[in-house]
């Protein structure tokens, strides 16, 4: 299932390609002309995301095996993945395990993964959700993420990574800009419209700046 690209010789695979942040990287890549390979758990879900210049391909995100198969030839890697099916510190540590472990077999350098806003920090050490008034829900999910960006913490040197974070409001329908700001893990601004977020991300695959760390995007 797929179009003329080769997910052998894609620029980047996207894991969670389905989701609407995915989409949006999908589409950035590809009106920068990259090829790419989009990765969902039911191909089928998402017929459309099959074009030209897409090759679509199932993968389980928390399976090594399986991201090492479809990351095999592609130079960088996006990860934005989610499912509500599974409690999010299992989920994330899960495929982050699966993704530190299988990009290191197929020889993927360079992995960009979305990041959660309530990750940031509000003081040094001191994250969104380690305030006492956060919501004990989203708490746990967003702890999910901080494990899953401890563990790429604590991956080997040769995986550059980087965790592309947005702010809380992730506006998913106002047109983009082409513009952002980017900082270190610190909160940086309000919002971001989802097409200035995807400009990041493929910003970070086409040309690295950041490199093993969490950053914060803002318009």
């Amino acid at each position: 299932m797929g179009s003329t690209a080769n997910r052998n010789r894609a620029d980047v695979i996207v894991y969670g390609a389905g989701g609407q942040v995915g989409r949006a990287v999908v589409a950035e890549a590809r009106r920068r002309g990259l090829t790419v390979t989009a990765a969902v758990r039911d191909p089928e879900r998402h017929p459309d995301l099959a074009a030209d210049g897409v090759t679509l391909v199932r993968c389980d995100v928390t399976d090594a095996a399986a991201v090492a198969a479809t990351a095999h030839g592609h130079p960088t890697a996006v990860s934005s993945v989610y499912t509500p099916d599974v409690p999010s510190a299992e989920f994330y540590r899960a495929a982050a395990t699966a993704l530190v472990t299988g990009l290191d077999r197929a020889g993927v350098p360079r992995l960009v993964s979305i990041g959660v806003a309530t990750t940031l920090e509000t003081a040094p050490g001191v994250a969104v959700h380690d305030d006492p008034d956060f919501p004990e829900a989203y708490r746990t999910f967003s702890l999910g993420h901080a494990v899953a960006l401890d563990l790429f913490r604590e991956s080997p040197a040769d995986l550059d990574w980087v965790v592309v974070t947005p702010p809380l409001d992730l506006d998913r329908t106002a047109p983009g800009t082409g513009r952002y700001r980017s900082g270190g893990p610190q909160v940086l601004g309000p919002r971001i419209a989802q097409a200035d977020l995807a400009v990041a991300v493929v910003d970070e695959l086409s040309a690295p700046v950041h490199h093993r760390q969490q950053i914060a995007v803002a318009e």
